[in-house]
């Protein structure tokens, strides 16, 4: 009988940190014992998990002296740059939500649909990618291992949530009429459109954009596919929906890309559009699934495809992602 690990939450007060325990929940994820850390501003609450009340704990340098097999964390980058290591060098495996370790050469960057290999080779930390990239690379793999990709445009449409409770205070205020105290946009984005996620660089794009781009790469292991992005955050409380335009390198025909996508890990093809059936920010939200629709043919270029894509950010696009790279770890663990 496989032994059962010891698991930590790190960040299990925040809106991530709360849904892997939700997930954990809904998966009956096996466990030995678990334990509930975060800041010392939240350290002292108490949190109901499958039924039993937890203290949680103030994350210190100590939190990893004691038995700990996987720790889970979203509590921001710049805990993970310290803790983190910390955790790694008491023998525990670090699963991170943050952007802190993704494109470290020495972290693999898993998304359990596409790329599970690269778990293996994880010297204690292995990262969660970007919300938005997680769901592409899950439409995206198919499609790279059948005709091979040549460029992808994204044009992202990004749920509030992924900025965490100010996003949805900001658009909760703003729905109420109060577009003066905002919390985490620059603009009111109740009613709005902002083409502006995180900061923006030098070369004009945001990071959420340069994530996007380099993520790509690292996950599907090709620097030589084109990729150029454009991120919006949009007046909706949950789930990424995204238009991702392919130039692939082989030619297809429509209906095998359908069934392709049909027949791969994770996706819920909704497409008949003679029923205006597609997928929906609000009809995936409280889901795992990859949602993929419109898919059509782009004749402005050879082998073009467009694919309208949608996921829940919270669950796929972070906890459930996690918890899919938790459950690989936990079937490779000795008895």
């Amino acid at each position: 009988m496989k032994r059962k690990p010891n698991i930590a939450v790190v960040g299990a007060t925040g809106v991530v940190g709360s849904t892997f325990l939700k997930v954990l929940e809904e998966r009956d994820f096996p466990f030995e014992n678990i334990y509930m850390m975060a800041s010392k501003k939240s350290a002292g609450k108490t949190l109901t998990f499958k039924g039993k009340e937890y203290t949680v704990e103030e994350l210190t340098e100590h939190s990893f002296d004691k038995p700990i097999d996987i720790a889970l964390f979203s509590a921001g980058g710049s805990t993970s740059e310290k803790f983190a290591p910390i955790a790694a060098a008491h023998g525990v495996t670090v699963v991170d939500n943050s952007s802190q370790w993704r494109m470290d050469k020495e972290v693999p960057l898993v998304v359990p649909e596409v790329n599970p290999q690269d778990i293996a080779w994880n010297k204690g930390i292995i990262a969660n990618p970007n919300c938005s990239t997680i769901q592409a690379m899950v439409a995206l793999k198919p499609l790279q291992d059948k005709y091979g990709i040549k460029r992808v445009v994204y044009s992202t449409y990004q749920a509030v949530s992924g900025s965490g409770v100010k996003g949805i205070n900001d658009l909760k205020n703003g729905l109420a009429g109060d577009d003066e105290h905002l919390q985490a946009y620059a603009h009111p984005i109740a009613g709005n459109c902002l083409p502006h996620i995180d900061v923006f660089t030098d070369n004009g794009y945001t990071k959420e954009e340069m994530k996007m781009i380099n993520e790509t790469h690292k996950i599907l292991g090709d620097d030589d596919i084109k990729v150029t992005a454009t991120t919006v955050r949009v007046p909706v409380f949950d789930s990424h929906s995204e238009s991702i335009n392919i130039e692939l390198e082989k030619p297809f025909e429509l209906e095998d890309v359908v069934e392709l996508f049909k027949n791969s890990p994770g996706i819920v093809v909704q497409d008949d559009v003679a029923h205006n059936v597609y997928p929906l920010a609000r009809d995936a939200a409280g889901t795992d699934a990859v949602y993929i629709g419109r898919i059509r043919r782009d004749f402005s270029v050879d082998n073009g495809l467009n694919i309208w894509v949608v996921a829940d950010n919270i669950r796929k696009g972070a906890a459930t992602n996690a918890i899919q790279i938790t459950e690989k770890l936990v079937a490779e663990m000795d008895d």
